[in-house]
């Protein structure tokens, strides 16, 4: 594992005519008003507004976040303060990452120029992802899009391999971590339910094209579980249990393809933990629960390869959706109950 982890405008008040063109009209004797019709010039309004002004917004309008740091601007942020404020404006609006990623990474590859500037970038998304626990997932989808379009690559490791550094540092203290105060735990679940998220997203592309996950992501998560379930504390083991449901299926294939049996020892350890740990009774009905989904392959379904019309004899399941019917004395049967259904058929006929 050791070896791997390379890681708005201004309100104007009503405009008035001015007096001399409204208040004051000149007074005429009557022939000359008959001779010449008095003309009335309408009052010329002077408005406020100027074209210098700045854009208006409407209240509530949010435009691009990129568009405050444009060109133009007298105060610069750091790239820290930039950054920072990038991932609060993603945890708040994380509906706005398709549109706004490419821009925040053209941004970077101006700004990332240094090793200290890439460290600074790595440590930051790491800081977010594990300790704002709604952030996890779009963390993991962040790192993946800035492994493939940050351009800078100095000597000490690109993005990706400084991502997996920063984790390494976390991962080797695991044993410490599963077995510390209550606060240490918490941030240690953050970690390992991040790098679950990481083992789903960041991809890994081989020089003949092909997509896949970094290997040493599932070797981690694999110890990781180790840790979780060798100190079987309720936290740890709800822990263990989100990470599960989060990765589970996808462990097992790829356990499967290596033709190992993780899996299955990981579930009789759950088994074990469930018969002898001293965990409280509802986080041994999550184990229980979790033992449930794995054997229902995940709650994964695979259609059959050939069609064939579904009967009581080719479908087990066949009855599942068949309603539910009440006898005159409030005992439920079902079509799975030929001889109920004979019977109060014939009482029907017989009426």
């Amino acid at each position: 594992m050791s070896e791997g982890f390379d890681r708005a405008p201004e309100q104007t008040k009503p405009l008035r005519a001015p007096p001399s063109s409204q208040d004051k009209i000149p007074q005429q004797n009557s022939e000359s008003a008959m001779a010449k019709p008095q003309v009335v010039v309408a009052p010329v309004l002077m408005s406020k507004l100027s074209v210098n002004a700045p854009e208006f917004y409407p209240s509530g309008y949010s435009s691009n976040y990129t568009e405050s740091y444009e060109d133009g601007c007298e105060d610069y942020p750091t790239l820290s303060e930039y950054v920072q404020d990038f991932l609060n404006h993603l945890t708040e609006q994380p509906g706005s990452f398709e549109t706004e990623i490419e821009q925040f990474a053209e941004t970077l590859n101006g700004w990332v120029t240094t090793d200290d500037a890439l460290q600074e970038l790595v440590e930051l998304i790491y800081q977010q992802a594990t300790s704002i626990p709604n952030f996890s997932y779009m963390g993991a989808r962040l790192c993946n899009y800035l492994s493939h379009h940050l351009t800078i690559s100095p000597q000490s490791g690109n993005f990706r391999q400084l991502l997996l550094q920063r984790c390494r540092t976390e991962y080797e203290v695991k044993d410490q971590a599963a077995k510390g105060d209550e606060v240490t735990r918490k941030r240690f679940h953050a970690f390992v339910l991040f790098l679950g998220e990481l083992y789903l997203n960041l991809e890994i592309k081989g020089t003949n094209g092909q997509v896949t996950r970094a290997d040493i992501l599932q070797v981690g998560l694999r110890e990781l579980l180790n840790a979780l379930f060798s100190n079987p504390m309720d936290d740890n083991l709800i822990c263990a249990v989100k990470l599960l449901k989060l990765t589970g299926s996808v462990l097992e294939d790829a356990w499967k393809e290596k033709g190992k049996m993780d899996m299955e020892e990981i579930i009789q350890r759950i088994e074990n933990v469930v018969l002898d740990a001293n965990c409280s009774r509802d986080v041994k009905q999550m184990l229980l629960k979790l033992v449930e989904l794995r054997s229902s392959n995940w709650g994964r379904v695979h259609a059959t390869s050939t069609y064939r019309e579904a009967t009581p004899e080719n479908d087990p399941n066949y009855f599942m959706n068949e309603p539910t019917f009440y006898t005159s004395d409030g005992v439920p049967f079902t079509a799975a109950d030929p001889d109920t259904w004979m019977i109060l058929m014939m009482r029907w006929t017989q009426r």
